[in-house]
């Protein structure tokens, strides 16, 4: 909801790239129904390069979604997708074509935001999924990460991002992370000092494994609020901005109350109140679909869930309808 309200919303954000990730798929979930009640519809989130997630469907026939270019296909999503050849590349065949070295362009150079999870976030907003005990790829996150400085097309959020960073010469690419301040173990997840640089030591690497740069993030979105990075003019700013959304961290509790109040006064941190968000309707009831039952229904029965996602009482006979009517596997090219 607050992506919704204070990144979307303002800045018109047409195209994009998500993450993978639950906190995306949310996203997809309630543009038919939060954004909808925003009066957003047809003015957000109309072009996706993104590979064809079956939690963009509710989105896509509500009418949000008016095309999705793709890097790769998904398991299950054939029969829609070429149910949809208005919204996804496919050909005479009905097979998906998607092409991922041309979505990469067009996802560093086309879209205006780039939006997706992390594990570690450290003062300055650099942002890692490598962490002690574990190191989780980082997908394209690196290259949807990144403002690409070759681009010249402008667009209102480009336009937007750029003149709030202060640079009246060029925009600038929106590239948000989201991430709860704890992860489920109650490992923190804003530190001061990335593991990535401990783990670049023991690896022997050149450099530290951060995903995307802090300079390179323009917003941070926790459960506390959100840290609008692109108004900051300072790295001390900067890390006071994101301790005031850290919450009950050893890195959050280092804020103070008066530089947090001065910062929210300026428009740098955002509660859920000063986006018009009551809190107590971030429910499941805003998700357009809370079931892949569900998902499966607003496709017209077209979305063919993986065996595994379904509950065992139906696994049988679902496996069953794929044995008699084998479905077509997309191809890249």
């Amino acid at each position: 909801m607050m992506a919704v309200a204070a990144v979307y919303e303002p800045y018109q954000v047409q195209r994009l790239n998500h993450g993978i990730g639950y906190a995306t798929a949310a996203i997809e979930l309630i543009l038919p129904t939060f954004a909808a009640s925003r009066g957003l519809k047809g003015t957000v989130a109309k072009q996706f390069v993104l590979n064809p997630h079956p939690t963009l469907i509710p989105a896509i026939e509500a009418g949000f979604v008016e095309s999705v270019y793709c890097f790769g296909s998904e398991l299950g999503m054939e029969r829609y997708m070429s149910s949809r050849p208005d919204v996804f590349p496919v050909g005479a065949d009905g097979n998906l074509r998607s092409n991922r070295a041309l979505a990469q362009v067009a996802g560093q150079y086309a879209c205006d935001l780039f939006i997706g999870g992390t594990l570690q976030i450290d003062s300055e907003g650099n942002s890692s999924t490598a962490t002690k005990g574990r190191i989780t790829g980082f997908g394209g996150a690196q290259n949807m990460g990144a403002d690409a400085r070759g681009r010249r097309h402008d667009s209102p959020a480009w336009l937007r991002a750029g003149r709030q960073a202060g640079d009246l010469m060029r925009g600038r690419k929106l590239v948000v992370q989201m991430v709860q301040t704890r992860q489920p173990d109650g490992t923190p997840s804003f530190v001061e000092r990335l593991d990535a640089f401990d783990l670049a030591a023991s690896a022997g690497l050149a450099l530290p494994p951060v995903m995307i740069y802090g300079d390179d993030v323009t917003h941070v979105i926790t459960e506390e609020g959100v840290a609008n990075l692109l108004l900051c003019r300072s790295v001390v700013e900067r890390a006071a901005a994101l301790r005031a959304v850290a919450g009950d961290t050893e890195f959050g509790r280092a804020r103070s109350a008066d530089v947090t109040e001065d910062l929210r006064r300026r428009g740098i941190v955002l509660r859920p109140a000063d986006l018009g968000i009551d809190a107590r309707s971030a429910t499941r009831d805003l998700l357009a679909a809370q079931t892949i039952d569900d998902l499966v229904t607003w496709s017209g029965g077209l979305y063919a869930p993986p065996v595994k996602f379904l509950r065992s009482s139906v696994a049988k006979l679902a496996t069953a309808d794929v044995k008699a009517k084998p479905a077509i596997h997309s191809i890249e090219g």
